[in-house]
């Protein structure tokens, strides 16, 4: 008996016993697909490709030319729009509103000098002052009004505004009360304008200090914004430049063409933008520093000493309100208290007058500071001769030195506080000139920079793009 042949690809499990049918095995599985090469793999193998050919080469280069100008323009057109942007918050925003909070100080303590004036007066106060006052205290009003639009929601500026928004009809209440009793010959008249000048003294005038100390320093961050050197800018520049020579060079020794058009019509735009950056920022800084070594440090001083002699004033005339009622202990020994801080003042002052004098430029800044200089000296002669009355128990000759109709301490202060005014204002302008040339010096800088990349960017591909034609 035969058995019928096998099939020679019928799987076999093994070896069976004899008479048992032999079973298929289990399917074989499928091969593995070969693994998927990730997409930057791929694309760095056509790019070494294309680097392997003329054409794929210069494909390459055109495309670096052109992201390298068109990053230059980019970045300078970033850099400097924000250094313009900084230069005009400068000149509209920081500088007068940092000049608003120091003229709300000035308003407070001279109001506060007026009232003491005032109420040294007697019952009858002069017309001139009351209306000095009232000045004082609308002109701090309304700077507060515009100092509140200008804080940011939730600075600590915001909340200094608004204490003194709170303190200011307080302080006039009481000088109210003051001036009420004084008329009807109430000593406790006096008490409610030490009061007030207390709550000036230490809770307005330093809240105001602190506010013009904070735009100060927005001031300052301004500045730094508006003149560092766009380094980033002026060095892709630069590599853009290299990289359109080096370009340039690599045709002339290839085709023995001497120029590439497109080529050096993106060096010409690149160039263009690379020396209008370079030196329009470069004349941008130094308008800026001008303006601030000409102007803000000026001013800073100038403001000091005004608000230095305001408070020499105000002290003078308490001094003669308490009558040696108010006493400070230094070194064991026991002085009238504003009699103290008039002297401290008083040199705070001259310091002040003095680094002004060195800062100043020009007759139109140096002669009110001269003149405040002599006015200061007058002033302190007369005060001395007051005092010195005053301590004598001449307090009438006292009160006629110091607010008398003529040959008083008050002349020299009004003297010395328009001639500060006087100053001030050659200082504003002197400021505004540096600053406005400053800012103008950066002015289309960013739009043409962006225009001049893209006709860069432009012309290198035009340039590469006829050198490839050639392979077509």
């Amino acid at each position: 008996m035969t058995h019928p042949p096998q099939s020679a690809a019928a799987p076999v499990a093994g070896p069976t016993a004899p008479g048992i049918p032999a079973q298929p095995g289990p399917p074989l599985p499928p091969p593995a697909p070969p693994a998927r090469r990730s997409a930057f793999a791929e694309g760095t193998d056509r790019l070494r490709a294309a680097a392997t050919t003329e054409p794929g080469r210069l494909r390459i280069i055109g495309a670096v030319l052109a992201l390298l100008v068109v990053a230059f323009g980019a970045v300078t057109a970033w850099q400097c729009g924000q250094r313009a942007s900084a230069a005009d918050d400068v000149l509209h925003r920081s500088q007068p509103l940092s000049s608003g909070a120091a003229d709300i100080y000035r308003s407070l303590a001279d109001a506060n000098t007026a009232a003491s004036s005032g109420f040294l007066a007697g019952g009858a106060e002069p017309a001139a002052t009351r209306d000095r006052y009232e000045k004082d205290i609308s002109t701090a009003a309304a700077g507060l009004v515009t100092a509140a639009a200008n804080a940011e929601p939730g600075s600590a500026s915001e909340a200094t505004i608004a204490r003194l928004n709170r303190l200011l009809p307080e302080y006039k209440g009481l000088i109210e009360r003051a001036r009420t009793y004084n008329r009807q010959g109430y000593p406790v008249g006096g008490a409610y304008l030490r009061y007030a000048n207390e709550k000036m003294q230490q809770d307005m005038l330093p809240a105001a200090e602190d506010l013009y100390t904070r735009e100060n320093a927005r001031l300052d961050a301004d500045y730094a914004d508006a003149t560092p050197y766009p380094w980033a800018a002026i060095a892709l520049g630069v590599a853009a430049l290299a990289a359109l020579g080096w370009a340039q060079r690599r045709d002339f020794l290839r085709t023995n063409r001497v120029l590439n058009r497109g080529l050096v019509a993106a060096g010409s735009a690149t160039l263009v933008a690379l020396l209008w950056l370079t030196v329009g920022h470069t004349f941008a800084r130094s308008g800026l520093d001008g303006s601030y070594d000409h102007g803000i440090r000026s001013l800073t001083v100038l403001h000091d000493a005004r608000i230095a002699s305001l408070k020499a004033r105000g002290n003078e005339n308490l001094s003669l309100v308490a009558r040696g009622a108010e006493t400070v202990t230094v070194d064991g020994e026991q002085y009238d208290a504003y009699y103290h801080d008039f002297d401290k003042d008083m040199a705070v002052l001259g310091t002040g007058l003095s680094r002004a004098a060195r800062l100043a430029d020009g007759s139109g800044g140096t002669a009110p500071v001269e003149a405040a200089q002599d006015s200061a000296r007058l002033w302190r002669q007369r005060h001395t001769a007051a005092r010195t009355d005053d301590e004598n128990g001449d307090y009438q000759q006292a009160l006629d030195e110091v607010i008398g109709a003529k040959g008083t301490t008050g002349e020299c202060f009004d003297g010395v506080d328009g001639d500060l005014a006087r100053a001030i204002g050659h200082a504003q302008g002197e400021f505004r000139r540096a600053a406005t040339a400053g800012r103008d010096a950066m002015t289309g800088l960013p739009a043409g920079a962006a225009v001049l990349a893209l006709l860069g960017a432009a012309g290198a591909l035009g340039g590469i793009g006829r050198r490839l034609s050639e392979y077509r």
